[in-house]
């Protein structure tokens, strides 16, 4: 494992232990509904811990609760007071911002301060849990150029090649028709495949300066190659770090990871009990979060061997039946997780994407078109949710609406022959044919057979549309 970036600053042990009593002790005030007081607690602790990253997280969930209570954010005048105001070095610079953050959790200036100092300062590990934080947040809100600019730079200078390329492309899809974005988007993107940053890589700045033996045991958590005694002592290991500090979430997540891996229904099972029990103890959703992703990764993994037997007993119409009513209650299940983490994460539309997706399996598209329509506003989920919009039109009987939206993303993609560009041609076709166009409809499948002759039936259509008098 390489070492960090140049600059990074790590935190000694005996300072992480003294700053976790404040983080404690805001954690319970906020408990109390005292959440300014928490806050200046936590504050204080991250004098001592900059890099803490679980409790620059309690920190954020401490701060909707702030905001749900209907508590106000600090004013302008005291805003612009602070900024005025001589700060020490770049932590106290850092942390100035996360405390007016905390009192306003939407506001990208003061994530775009906590994050440039935090880089500034070598606290690499804030960088990277605010990163994400500010990305969703501009996209979800003005959507300025110069912060995800901001955020690319800073990435950067952090060698987090797949998340500036990430940056970037926000970038480009603000000024779609700018050339030097789109090159950027072109270098950064080729740099990623050459060289992928240590923290994309499942670890952190943290991790990357400690001995080589804990270096080790890394590299064999993410290995997919596992033998029984080593997993077994990977989960003995984590187990005793979590049982040393049972109230601790990085070594309870890290206990939990361990299990998952597995694949083993028990420790699947044990890692579901710990999730929940962290879970009532602190109502911080991220472990219900988690619990969700487990099932439905068993879920999946049931789903495969299902599908397995079906391939190998195509006669057994018994068999086939139980696949169809497994993979409807799957979707259903899926749809209550996703629904539920879309709630309590209303900004992160990659959750409402999912939704979406599993109201247009289950057949629900009337429900599933004005989410697949929020879900577009995601750059990174655009293309894809408007696809699948203009089928979930189609499919709901708004024909003229499919064609509209359809036609509209074929003229919005510049690719032309790729797999996406042959799969919203067709769906164009099909929504032409259902409108009564056959001769625009011919049109748009032999555009599909030109790019990919053997695509779906569009032989049989392209036959069909051409034996029919044109109207």
């Amino acid at each position: 494992m390489a070492g960090p970036p140049q600059g990074y600053r790590d935190v000694p042990e005996a300072d992480r232990k003294k700053a976790q009593a404040f983080f404690d002790r805001g954690n319970a005030v906020a408990n109390t509904g005292n959440f300014d007081y928490a806050i200046s607690l936590y504050i204080e602790g991250f004098n001592l811990d900059p890099e803490n990253v679980e409790a620059h997280q309690a920190l954020r969930d401490i701060s909707m609760k702030r905001k749900a209570s209907g508590l106000k954010a600090a004013g302008m005048m005291a805003v612009m007071k602070e900024r005025a105001r001589r700060f020490k070095d770049e932590r106290d610079a850092m942390l100035s911002a996360e405390k007016f953050l905390a009192m306003d959790p939407g506001n990208t200036d003061h994530m775009v301060n906590l994050l440039t100092n935090a880089q500034k300062g070598g606290y690499y590990d804030t960088v990277m849990w605010i990163g994400p934080i500010l990305l969703k947040a501009n996209a979800d809100g003005k959507n300025e150029l110069s912060k995800f600019q901001t955020l690319k730079d800073v990435y950067i200078a952090l060698h987090q090649w797949k998340r500036a390329t990430e940056a970037a492309q926000f970038s480009a899809a603000c000024k779609p028709d700018d050339i030097e974005l789109a090159r950027e988007v072109r270098e950064l993107s080729a740099r990623q495949t050459m060289d992928e940053g240590n923290y994309e890589k499942g670890g952190n700045f943290r991790d990357s300066v400690k001995d080589m033996e804990g270096q080790k045991r890394l590299m064999l958590q993410d290995t997919d190659v596992r033998t029984e005694d080593q997993m077994s002592m990977l989960i003995r290991e984590a187990e005793a770090e979590w049982k040393n500090d049972p109230e601790e979430p990085g070594k309870l997540m890290k206990y939990v990871d361990v299990l998952v891996k597995t694949e083993n229904p028990e420790h699947e099972n044990r890692a579901i009990e710990l999730l929940e029990s962290a879970y009532d103890r602190t109502k911080q959703f991220r472990f219900r979060l988690r619990v969700g992703e487990i099932r439905m990764r068993q879920l999946s993994r049931l789903e495969r061997s299902m599908r397995e037997r079906v391939v190998k007993n195509r006669e057994d119409k018994a068999l086939l039946a139980d696949y169809k009513a497994f993979i409807k209650e799957k979707a259903e299940e899926e749809l209550r997780e996703y629904t539920l983490a879309a709630e309590n994460y209303p900004t992160q539309l990659d959750y409402q994407y999912q939704v979406a997706r599993r109201l247009f399996e289950l057949e629900r598209y009337g429900e599933a078109i004005p989410v697949f329509q929020n879900a577009r506003r995601d750059p990174k989920f655009r293309t894809q949710a408007s696809l699948d919009l203009g089928r979930a039109f189609l499919e709901a009987g708004f024909v003229d609406e499919a064609v509209d939206t359809l036609k509209g993303l074929i003229d919005e993609y510049q690719i032309k022959g790729d797999d996406k560009s042959i799969e919203m041609t067709y769906w164009y076709g099909r929504s032409l044919e259902e409108k009564g166009d056959k001769q625009a409809a011919s049109k748009a499948y032999s555009q599909v057979a030109q790019w990919n002759f053997n695509y779906r039936d569009v032989q049989a259509r392209i036959k069909h549309m051409r034996k029919q008098p044109t109207t």
